[in-house]
């Protein structure tokens, strides 16, 4: 099963510093050597991001900065793992560095969803 992964966080908090990047490589080195980690990015500022949004039939688009914005997809992650719990367990990990490093005024959540197979796609529902 793949699911994919995707870090929430205020657009204003800083998640830079090296000592987080330096363990997120260790993170995403072990779970590329271990076979699960399919694919993984980081998000630009949302000053250079769009949202298309479809309302009565038409289509607008917004470019950023989105200043309503609370929280933003920071990164994510898709991974390929034999159950939903072991993909939360990989989330887990994932949050528990920035709370080791960057401590107990980080905030931030991570969604995992579960993706559809292109069999399930085509077949419209769970495969078998």
């Amino acid at each position: 099963m793949r699911y994919l992964m995707m870090v929430k966080a205020d657009p204003k908090a800083g998640s830079g510093s090296p000592e987080l990047t330096t363990a997120i490589a260790k993170l995403t080195e072990d779970m590329t050597k271990a076979g699960v980690l399919l694919d993984t990015g980081g998000m630009q500022a949302v000053v250079s991001g769009t949202i298309l949004k479809l309302a009565a039939g038409k289509i607008s688009a917004t470019d950023g900065p989105f200043t309503e914005a609370n929280e933003v997809v920071g990164g994510y992650a898709i991974v390929k793992v034999n159950s939903k719990e072991e993909a939360i367990a990989l989330a887990r990990q994932f949050l528990d560095i920035h709370a080791r490093i960057l401590g107990p005024t980080c905030v931030a959540e991570t969604e995992v969803l579960r993706l559809y197979s292109r069999e399930e796609i085509v077949l419209g529902g769970e495969a078998k």
